[in-house]
């Protein structure tokens, strides 16, 4: 019935990465390693690893008419990924800046580029590819109405995943859509939007979120784990116990 696991619609980027004893204050210059240069982005991210799964994996997005570009477009085919809905041209490939420390952890910051300008009318042209994946997967580094529209061409039975990062507030036509809807501490105090009523605990937020329309809510907690919420209840995931190395794109 479908021709793929997951279709992920999302961003593409260049990562430029350079190591750092420590991040620099303010005004500060600190060197840093040689500059290592690879293929990105959390929608590029998430189709890589569900193709390296063996899932049957294609990737909506775009990318530049560029070296940066090209790398990706490398990349993807390498893993497996299908890149018939990736799009080139209209912006320089999306670059993320990021430095690592030596205990693996990163600051980043993201220059959108061709990411956004993946419009609604791109989705739609891509609507039979939407309809052909069992599992769509979403996240906000592209433009939320993209995002928005893409709900609306799923296919019936099929299921619909958002991590809504960067943050923002969500219409209630994506919230319902969400099966899960994954966050972390910050992105659910965003998304709840000081709700005085949504408490202090993961548990609370967990259920405050499934309150406002998500068939399921995952709530990431780094070591410890993650809360799954849904009509059946909240339960709790432990974590993996691994030693990190780069946080980029976990």
């Amino acid at each position: 019935m479908y021709d793929y696991d997951l279709l992920v619609v999302g961003s593409a980027n260049a990562d430029l990465v350079i190591g750092v004893e420590r991040r620099p204050a303010a005004g500060e210059t600190v060197l840093g390693s040689d500059l290592a240069v690879h293929p990105g982005g959390k929608g590029a991210n998430q189709a890589v690893a569900a193709a390296r799964l063996g899932a049957r994996t294609a990737l909506l997005a775009r990318v530049g008419d560029d070296a940066h570009g090209r790398l990706l477009l490398d990349s993807l085919r390498a893993a497996g990924v299908d890149p018939a809905g990736v799009l080139a041209g209209g912006a320089p490939t999306g670059v993320a800046l990021i430095t690592v420390d030596p205990s693996g952890d990163n600051s980043i910051v993201v220059s959108p580029g061709a990411n956004g300008r993946l419009t609604p009318d791109d989705v739609r042209a891509a609507a039979p590819l939407v309809g052909s994946a069992r599992v769509v997967s979403a996240q906000l580094e592209i433009p939320l109405e993209s995002v928005v529209e893409a709900v609306r061409h799923l296919a019936p039975g099929s299921r619909f995943v958002l991590n809504p990062s960067p943050p923002r507030p969500l219409p209630q036509e994506l919230l319902d859509a969400c099966d899960p809807l994954i966050v972390n501490e910050h992105e659910a105090k965003v998304i709840l939007g000081g709700d005085d009523g949504a408490g202090d605990a993961p548990e609370d937020w967990a259920r405050a979120l499934l309150a406002r329309g998500p068939r399921s809510v995952v709530v990431t907690l780094g070591g410890e784990g993650a809360l799954v919420a849904s009509a059946q209840g909240v339960s709790r995931v432990p974590s993996v116990r691994v030693d990190a190395v780069d946080t980029t794109g976990a």
